[in-house]
């Protein structure tokens, strides 16, 4: 069954450029269009499609508030667009908090290799996201008689989304069981912990990393597939809501306790010196052969190079397999691993990857991943 979008920019050139692009997979099927936000949420409650391409700027109605609505009207998959720029970054991090599930640079190719790659990317997220929609929720065959779309109070700030299982898109889903309350700790003594994660992961963050307690006694080093541009206002966003300090990973940082390390979009991240004086090494990565800049292979091999098996290593959501060969390496050096589970995920890609591989030893729900944490660093 094709993925069905709807494409929404005021732009006529983007929303061609768009179609033509996702229409070249045969598994994708462009069903409208909209020219502005008020038009994509007439056009959503319309036509029901699995996904939505939407602009974070346009006028009479602006995407994070057609976001919003869409949300509460109608909840659909929304992968945004936006300008590689910090008020962009805001923006699109704004569209993430009203319910959005991923982004790509309106230029997308500047996160790409070559224009194959660019096209590649867009379809594979739409798709994505697409399938767990699909795989997730059952559509009546014939839209509902329009209504009239219920307002968003000025001081919502619910987020639907399908990695919140209380507020999650099947409405009619029991709620998730707290299975962290039941589980007991292993009793084993760790040094830093390190989370990988990509598509969907900056809410799958912002909700594990507002539950730690100021006192969390170990290093964070946080590793998410995202532009340069949007690391330094997500990291500073992380901060702004979290008891632990966050912030973005420079090169030289000593790892200290209760601090979470993002690192830079666009660059690697690993880590140097000995015990007692471990600092992080931050550098542009020109190598071909390494995808995903940051890449959370890179860095989980470096973790374990250099703390052996004193680790618990977290692989989230997102597209992909980065970070089953780190986690590999991390796995003989003898630390834990964890994989996020796939009713959670946005995209099982990553954890799946980890999990088939027989690397991580606990598939875990998102809203129970903090609880697991705190319970077995044993600051709880």
């Amino acid at each position: 069954m094709a993925v069905k979008v709807l494409v929404v920019d005021d732009s006529s050139f983007f929303r061609r450029r768009v179609s033509e692009i996702l229409e070249q997979d045969k598994d994708i099927e462009v069903i409208g269009f909209a020219v502005n936000g008020r038009e994509a949420v007439d056009k959503t409650n319309q036509l029901r499609p699995d996904v939505i391409t939407m602009d974070v700027e346009m006028p009479v109605l602006d995407g994070i508030s057609a976001v919003k609505e869409i949300m509460a009207s109608n909840p659909t998959p929304i992968l945004m667009f936006s300008s590689l720029t910090r008020d962009g970054a805001t923006a699109t991090l704004d569209a993430l908090d009203a319910g959005a599930l991923d982004f790509l640079p309106k230029k997308f190719e500047d996160i790409a290799r070559n224009n194959e790659d660019a096209i590649k990317l867009l379809q594979n997220k739409v798709k994505e996201i697409g399938r767990k929609r699909l795989s997730r929720f059952s559509r009546p065959t014939t839209p509902p008689a329009s209504a009239p779309i219920p307002p968003v109070s000025a001081g919502t700030t619910s987020r639907p989304a399908i990695t919140q299982p209380d507020r999650s898109f099947n409405r009619s889903a029991a709620p998730a069981t707290n299975i962290a309350a039941n589980t007991r700790a292993s009793g084993k003594k760790y040094q830093i912990v390190a989370i990988g994660t990509s598509t969907g992961g900056p809410v799958a963050l912002q909700t594990i990393l507002t539950q730690l307690p100021a006192n969390f006694p170990h290093p964070i080093l946080l590793i998410q597939h995202m532009p340069a541009a949007f690391t330094p206002a997500f990291a500073a966003r992380l901060n702004g809501l979290c008891k632990i300090k966050v912030k973005e990973a420079q090169q030289g940082d000593r790892l200290m306790p209760g601090v979470a390390y993002l690192a830079p979009g666009g660059q690697q991240m690993l880590i140097e010196g000995r015990a007692g004086n471990r600092t992080l090494r931050v550098f542009e990565d020109d190598s071909a052969r390494i995808t995903y800049k940051p890449s959370v292979d890179v860095t989980f091999a470096s973790t374990a190079k250099s703390f052996q098996g004193d680790v618990l290593a977290v692989v989230l959501t997102g597209m992909g397999a980065d970070g089953r060969d780190g986690a590999r390496m991390l796995k003989q050096a003898g630390a834990t691993i964890w994989a996020q589970d796939e009713k959670t995920s946005v995209v099982y890609g990553m954890p799946q990857a980890v999990a088939n591989a027989g690397l991580s030893s606990a598939s875990i729900a998102l809203e129970d991943v903090a609880n697991r944490l705190v319970r077995e660093i044993g600051c709880g």
